[in-house]
């Protein structure tokens, strides 16, 4: 079985958000072996610089790098990286799984972003929409777009 971990900084806060990861948990079960890793944010002053910001990113970035494994495919969630469908989405994560890539890491990133470390390590950087999510919400998205591609990969039903 694929083993899909989603490296996350910051924790959920809000009980709804919570319930939405764990249905699409739940739903996962029966494709994937699907954990989180929280790993701690860092506090951001108001007015903070941009070696200060750096710093962050840093301290983040070394916290995430520690969830991930040798072997792991990374992929970021980055407001930089490339644009797919669900149903290309699903093509990718169906050959990682075909091409024995099964320790399939996600990484969501503090508010700042993510460490040019971080960015370096990743083999794939997805951009789920040009439009901004919170972290929370970007971690509900991915679990349901991870979730649709077991779906269209098994040619099974469910809402378009």
């Amino acid at each position: 079985m694929v083993n899909i971990k989603l490296v996350v900084v910051g924790k959920l806060k809000e009980q709804f958000h919570k319930d939405a990861c764990n249905e699409y948990l739940k739903r996962l079960s029966r494709y994937a072996k699907v954990s989180i890793f929280e790993v701690e944010d860092e506090k951001i002053k108001d007015n903070s610089s941009y070696k200060e910001d750096l710093m962050v990113l840093d301290k983040e970035g070394k916290r995430i790098l520690k969830q991930v494994k040798e072997n792991d495919y990374v992929i970021l969630l980055d407001l930089h990286g490339v644009e797919e469908s669900s149903e290309k989405f699903a093509k990718r994560l169906d050959m990682l799984i075909g091409g024995n890539s099964s320790n399939i890491t996600f990484v969501i990133g503090g508010s700042l972003g993510l460490s040019q470390e971080v960015i370096t390590r990743s083999n794939f950087r997805l951009k789920l929409s040009p439009m901004t999510f919170t972290h929370q919400m970007t971690r509900i998205i991915i679990l349901e777009q991870i979730y649709r591609a077991f779906k269209i990969n098994g040619n099974e039903n469910y809402h378009k």
